[in-house]
């Protein structure tokens, strides 16, 4: 297994701005999932093996980017204006498996971080 390490979670105002950081172990297709309090956990971003190719739940669609850095075995999320709904435990994935861009697998996640957007 890939074993991703996430980093980077932290306490935000509204409006405001935070970036997340992943470590994998190889390069491979690689996402964001959150899970917010009560609720279920939920996809947010996804970024294929070659970085050609990007994926975003609608509620995340132009506010956070993810993108991968040189060493093309980390994947960053940037994540803007932030909103208090965004607060949730952050868990990076690795080796993903989608068959329709919509829904995805993970084969590996991270411990996750957490991030909290105060109103």
């Amino acid at each position: 297994q890939v074993r991703p390490v996430e980093s980077g979670g932290g306490l935000v105002q509204a409006g405001g701005s935070l970036r997340l950081s992943c470590v994998a172990s190889r390069r491979t297709f690689m996402g964001w999932f959150r899970q917010a309090p009560g609720k279920e956990r939920e996809f947010v971003a996804a970024i294929t093996w070659s970085g050609g190719t990007t994926y975003y739940a609608d509620s995340v669609k132009g506010r956070f980017t993810i993108s991968r850095g040189d060493a093309q075995t980390t994947v960053y999320l940037q994540m803007n204006s932030l909103k208090p709904e965004d607060t949730a435990v952050y868990y990076c994935t690795a080796d993903l498996r989608t068959a329709d861009g919509r829904n995805f697998a993970a084969g590996s996640w991270g411990q996750g971080t957490q991030v909290t957007v105060s109103s």
